[in-house]
């Protein structure tokens, strides 16, 4: 445990390091986003906050392959280069956007072309609980594979849409599945665990990011970060439950994950979520699916009347109560599991109601108030309530 905290730290103390420089590089090259409609930021902020982030994640991942415990991962499997070479790519896809807007179907083509490497290099879903992949076709596992990191992906790049947001949520997701994996890898004859070491280096570059990203952020970590992020919480995901053998795990374990498929949506909820919602609201308006508005969960938390801190303080409230609530049967009895869920999603749903529901009564009682100074009015004609109190 001691050597995964160090990993988190070094990914962690790297990005906050490298942060300052990289925004310094951003408005050199000229990758600062324009104030636009659906943005919430008012100032022209630099972007391209994903560089320094990738860096910190090497910089973990270069550290790790020199330590006791992890040095073998290196060098049983090519997954970690391999992985290493995808979040490159990601990034630098993300930072072609972040500076020039790419178009989103070259986006997409982009991100399925880095998908299709990494899963080409290794890095598959070769099995779920109903069985084999590989037995049944190579190219169906290489196209869940792809289609699982272009997904999330995209998921987190819809949801990063508030300073701290999205770097919180998935620090949040890392964090609940680095503890899943970390109970698996117990069970095996070495602790070491590639899903581990990727989890908690992520989560360390979400942490090390977010001190220069809380509101009001210095730097944004536009596509090359949001980007970078669904890429590695869904290659931890893929590396663990894309070779479990169910039968080979006690139940008890293996059922907060029951199919590792869903996993990524899981530790994601909240992002895959908007997505989908954004999706279907787009394509039922006749529009792309990436056409931008101001209608994402982040946008609604707005209009209700929080803040930006509140808003994005909430977002993590419903992000840990979803990831850690899959985690919480591996150590409570189901029926005590649920009615701490529930008792919690009360308690986040009062408070995400709040502003609204105190807007609403002021409303009612300021129209109550309306009326009854109207019908008090002897200049109007004749009123009900006027003629009530009269015969009264």
């Amino acid at each position: 445990m001691r050597v995964y905290l160090l990993i988190a730290a070094i990914a962690g103390g790297a990005t906050y390091l490298f942060t300052p420089l990289v925004r310094h590089l951003a408005i050199r090259f000229g990758a600062v986003g324009k104030v636009r409609a659906r943005d919430v930021h008012t100032m022209p902020t630099p972007r391209m906050g994903g560089v320094a982030m990738m860096l910190g994640f090497l910089v973990s991942m270069c550290i790790a392959s020199q330590l006791p415990l992890t040095r073998a991962l290196f060098v049983n499997s090519l997954q970690p280069e391999v992985i290493a070479l995808g979040a490159v790519g990601v990034c630098l896809l993300g930072v072609l956007d972040d500076r020039w807007d790419l178009d989103w179907m070259l986006k997409l083509a982009g991100q399925l072309i880095i998908a299709v490497f990494v899963s080409w290099g290794g890095l598959e879903v070769v099995s779920l609980p109903f069985g084999s992949l590989i037995a049944a076709s190579p190219s169906v596992s290489m196209a869940i594979t792809a289609i699982l990191i272009v997904a999330s992906i995209n998921a987190v790049n819809f949801v990063d849409g508030l300073d701290g947001l999205s770097s919180g949520i998935v620090a949040i997701g890392g964090i609940a599945f680095a503890i899943y994996s970390y109970i698996i890898a117990r069970n095996s004859p070495s602790y070491a665990s590639l899903a581990t070491m990727i989890d908690v280096a992520l989560v360390g570059i979400c942490v090390g990011f977010l001190l220069h990203n809380w509101h009001p952020a210095k730097l944004f970590m536009g596509d090359s970060g949001s980007m970078l992020l669904g890429y590695l919480v869904t290659c931890a995901s893929i590396v663990m439950t894309g070779r479990l053998d169910p039968s080979t795990i006690h139940a008890s374990i293996y059922l907060p994950v029951f199919m590792p498929i869903l996993l990524p949506i899981l530790v994601l909820f909240l992002p895959v979520l908007d997505m989908c919602l954004a999706i279907v609201r787009r394509l039922a308006k006749g529009q792309s699916p990436m056409h931008p508005d101001r209608m994402h969960l982040h946008h609604r938390m707005l209009r209700i009347g929080h803040s930006v801190q509140g808003a994005v303080l909430i977002l993590w409230g419903w992000a840990a109560l979803i990831a850690f609530g899959s985690l919480s049967i591996l150590v409570l009895p189901i029926h005590l599991a649920a009615a701490v869920f529930a008792v919690a999603a009360i308690v986040l749903t009062v408070v995400t109601m709040y502003p609204y529901a105190r807007h609403r009564i002021r409303e009612i009682r300021e129209g109550d108030l309306d009326a009854v100074s109207t019908s008090d009015d002897p200049a109007l004609p004749h009123q009900p309530v006027a003629q009530h109190r009269a015969d009264k």
